[in-house]
């Protein structure tokens, strides 16, 4: 995978890609704007939403234990799992088990950061993504481009393809006369995965929210086939990543308001499915918790950093970045993209590879991001703390250019006749430039600059020049 400069370029020249995430970006961005807008006190809800994710986060260890106590009271079990591996080791055990070859799956962002589904296949078990999108990105042998919507990438021709090509390898096949409306697609799909549903044992969820005060998970999801994977199997295994908790199950009335309007735009969810250990008769027999660190006790260690933990991962930044809506989310390199992947993928995965260590930089710094944001993570104050520890912990021959860049730009910086001078060159220097108006490819270093980025020319005319010229010296 190449590093987010190079995969976006590529991106870039998909004009098909681009048409797509305009499309659908802008609609969800429009819905949410008029629901949020019905609320009088939505400041006052997200201000709700920071402060008890930040006072979770601050008192995690005791709200995890009480959670642990909880979900074993119920009859449940709790995993805990430092990383990708542990965590898909306990999964496979608990399928292998359970005598089962197979597993049904309502969409999880967890599963996907820890690549459950290829640990299963490697160990002979087939997983079945039963979420629409999730479905069409598995059948297309693709890989999700947003954290809600992650067929968003696909139009519904391309899925009408991939129905009729696909759906017959795995299960029941799509209608030999499916066409791309909506409703017959929706038709397809449903038929597709009603015998997955009828004839599993076995099913893997991951969780919106994990309620430290019951041993209570929820998942809101739009379409049901949560709550068929949630109540149909005998065994439910869920994937849940320690910063999901909320300390009391009152604190959900907090949330419940502020995720549907921030995601798909719905005053609430069509579906919202809770379930508390097991009870005899009724909905799975067996319940397992895996909880999830995979690097979250990283980002929880670094004061500033942790405020990405308080994601409830709604996408509304995505939604808003110019940056994602051009590129899409592929070119991210990892299962979170848009400004929330660009803060919290560093601290999670580290930034020793090329594809890490470029994400803080793949933003406009616009701040429309933290505008939008739920809960009020600061994500622009987050991309220049991450950008800071890249330089730092990067620092060698490589940053010399930069350094002595920054020197020079400082000195020119410390004194107004050098400013002036710097300016008057920087005018002359449009002739040669930037004579398309914008300035064109520079050469090394500061091509890695300008490769990246459409700037202005300078003005043929400086602000002080003018000021003198229209105002006299003697007016400032």
């Amino acid at each position: 995978m190449p590093a987010f400069p190079q995969a976006a370029k590529q991106e870039l020249a998909n004009s098909q890609l681009r048409h797509n995430l305009a499309n659908a970006t802008s609609t969800i961005r429009h819905k949410r704007a008029e629901v949020v807008g019905e609320l009088d006190d939505w400041a006052q809800l997200r201000e709700a939403g920071a402060a008890i994710k930040s006072h979770t986060l601050s008192n995690l260890d005791t709200y995890l234990e009480r959670f642990e106590e909880a979900v074993t009271a119920a009859g449940g079990t709790v995993h805990w799992a430092r990383d990708a591996a542990e965590a898909n080791r306990i999964v496979v055990d608990l399928v292998r088990a359970t005598g089962e070859r197979e597993v049904v799956k309502v969409k999880s962002m967890a599963t996907q950061e820890i690549e459950l589904n290829e640990a299963l296949q490697d160990a002979g078990i087939d997983a079945w993504e039963t979420d629409l999108a999730e479905l069409i990105v598995q059948l297309g042998h693709d890989t999700p481009s947003h954290i809600l919507v992650p067929a968003i990438h696909r139009n519904r021709a391309e899925i009408r393809e991939i129905f009729q090509q696909e759906m017959g390898k795995v299960g029941t096949p799509a209608p030999a006369d499916l066409t791309d409306e909506p409703a017959r697609l929706a038709e397809a799909a449903r038929r597709h995965l009603r015998e997955k549903f009828l004839r599993a044992k076995v099913a893997v969820s991951g969780a919106n929210f994990a309620v430290a005060e019951t041993g209570s998970l929820v998942v809101v999801e739009s379409e049901g086939n949560g709550r068929m994977c949630l109540t149909l199997p005998e065994t439910l295994i869920s994937v849940v990543g320690i910063e999901k908790l909320v300390p009391r199950w009152q604190d959900l009335e907090v949330f419940l308001q502020l995720l549907p309007r921030s995601s798909t735009g719905e005053r609430m969810n069509p579906y919202t499915s809770t379930w508390t250990g097991v009870t005899p008769g009724d909905g799975p027999q067996s319940f397992h918790v895996v909880l999830l660190d995979n690097g979250r006790t990283n980002a929880l260690a670094d004061e500033i950093g942790r405020q990405a933990l308080r994601c409830i991962r709604c996408s509304a930044c995505l939604n808003v970045c110019p940056v994602y809506e051009r590129t899409g989310g592929h070119a991210y390199g990892s299962v979170y993209p848009g400004p929330i992947g660009a803060v919290l993928t560093p601290q999670l995965r580290g930034t020793t590879s090329e594809v890490d260590k470029a994400l803080p930089y793949a933003s406009s710094l616009c701040g429309a991001c933290y505008d939008v944001c739920p809960v009020a993570i600061n994500i622009p104050d987050l991309l220049v703390h991450l950008r800071t520890r890249v330089v730092e912990e990067h620092r060698g021959w490589q940053s010399k250019p930069m350094d002595a860049l920054m020197s020079m730009a400082s000195w020119v910086l410390g004194d107004s006749r050098r400013l002036a001078a710097a300016q008057k060159v920087a005018s002359l220097s449009r002739r040669v430039i930037g004579r398309k108006g914008t300035i064109g490819r520079l050469p090394p270093p500061l091509s890695r600059w300008t490769d990246a980025r459409d700037a202005p020319a300078p003005a043929e005319e400086t602000f002080r020049t003018w000021w003198e010229r229209n105002r006299g010296s003697d007016s400032r």
